[in-house]
């Protein structure tokens, strides 16, 4: 990585913390990833994003805020609109909160038994050791889940938060809500950059977000084939990086991924032999770096050709409707769009049963999953009426709940090793 401590300097980093996180994470990243035998060559632009994680892609940033006088967006879920946001003349970037370096800062306002994606996420900010935290002008919270309901209310003491109310229905007057909360975010972005949302502008937003989840959902189809040409953790990874990465760039380097996958599928190039059990993880998001969860599976005789998580089809299903002629017109568009995804924190929320059943079926899988992690109750809880849906239709299913860290690592694999031997049966 480029020297960039004056950068994290100016962006008051604590420097002797961020040393100690940037120390781990290449080690990790080694072993996970860099291991892998006859990886796409295309996934070199991965490769780079993650060994300048805090550099590149954060100077970029800083260099966007002052040329071209734009303002930084820090989200934590997908529900959070990027076309508003882009369309206000600021860049939205994901935050991460996928590492248990984070979690003893987080501890310090947060209680021990809260989830530990919240307490990382709260804990990146508190302690000054995450620059893209540092860079941002706004934090937008959500209401998916009371504990992060909560934990939007300790972090306002840090940085200014914006938090949009979620409906936890879909009922019409639900719709009319988010719609509502759209617009107060667009009013709140506009404060923010003095910039103003038309109708325009927010075409052209939607036109560039539809086309990255375009890249992502040919991605995903390619791992529907026979021949799997790219590893889960691979897949995870590209999905990862789209968080925080300029749009254009990551739809383009995307698509080059893709035309290489097929050239592979075309040469009958297959990463696994067929007898490996095709695996689908649902259950709660994995940020980056949370590979934890991929890495045992596939290196414990299975291998993942699907996520039916926040970081996975989640993110990128559903496009925004591109041909609306009013300003009005998009605004009920984005909103039915993001309204699609099917979050547990949902009553009810038989969709997202409906789109497990169907990528079994789309991606040939031999088994499900159910990924939690601790203290996740909505993810946790809705376990039972799943298992019961994919019972109904004998779809194996387990369920395994592991925060970051890798003490359960050995009993989980022994988990793993039994659930894909009784699938080779």
């Amino acid at each position: 990585m480029a020297d960039y401590k004056e950068l994290w300097k100016s962006l008051n980093v604590d420097l002797e913390k961020h040393d100690q996180l940037c120390e781990v994470l290449p080690e990790l990243f080694e072993e996970v990833y860099m291991t892998q035998e006859n990886r796409p060559e295309s996934m070199n632009y991965y490769n780079f994003v993650v060994s300048e994680i805090h550099g590149f892609r954060v100077n970029e940033l800083i260099e966007l805020k002052k040329e071209e006088n734009k303002k930084v967006i820090g989200t934590f879920c997908v529900y959070v609109p990027d076309e508003i946001a882009m369309a206000a003349n600021a860049i939205p970037v994901g935050l991460c909160g996928g590492s248990d370096f984070w979690e003893p800062a987080g501890e310090t306002v947060l209680p021990k038994n809260t989830c530990p994606l919240i307490k990382a996420s709260v804990g990146a900010r508190i302690s000054r050791t995450c620059p893209y935290f540092s860079s941002a002008d706004l934090l937008v919270g959500e209401t998916t889940c009371d504990g992060k309901k909560k934990a939007w209310e300790i972090l306002e003491k840090y940085a200014p938060i914006h938090v949009m109310d979620l409906p936890q229905m879909k009922r019409k007057k639900d719709h009319e809500h988010w719609v509502d909360e759209l617009q107060i975010f667009q009013k709140k972005v506009e404060e923010l950059t003095g910039v103003e949302v038309t109708k325009e502008k927010l075409n052209e937003s939607i036109k560039i977000v539809n086309n990255k989840r375009r890249a992502l959902k040919r991605l995903y189809n390619i791992r529907k084939q026979k021949n799997l040409p790219i590893s889960g953790k691979d897949a995870l990874l590209v999905s990862q990086i789209a968080f925080y990465d300029d749009p254009t760039r990551f739809a383009e380097k995307t698509n080059e991924l893709c035309d290489e996958l097929e050239k592979r599928i075309e040469n009958n190039i297959n990463i696994v032999d067929d007898s490996i059990p095709r695996i689908i993880i649902t259950g709660t998001p994995m940020a980056i770096p949370n590979w934890k969860m991929h890495h045992l599976i596939e290196t414990s005789g299975g291998v993942v050709v699907c996520e039916e998580t926040c970081t996975g089809s989640k993110y990128f299903e559903n496009l925004v409707k591109e041909d609306c002629n009013t300003l009005q017109e998009q605004y009920d568009a984005i909103s039915d769009r993001y309204l699609k995804i099917n979050c547990a924190c949902f009553t009810p929320n038989s969709g997202r049963i409906d789109d497990i059943i169907r990528m079994y079926e789309e991606y040939n899988a031999d088994g499900i999953i159910y990924y939690s992690l601790p203290f996740c109750s909505t993810y946790a809880t809705e376990y039972k009426k799943v298992k019961d849906a994919l019972d109904e239709k004998n779809i194996p299913i387990t369920m395994i709940e592991t925060d970051y860290g890798l003490q359960d690592a050995g009993q989980i694999k022994t988990r793993l090793e039994a659930f894909f031997e009784m699938l080779s049966k």
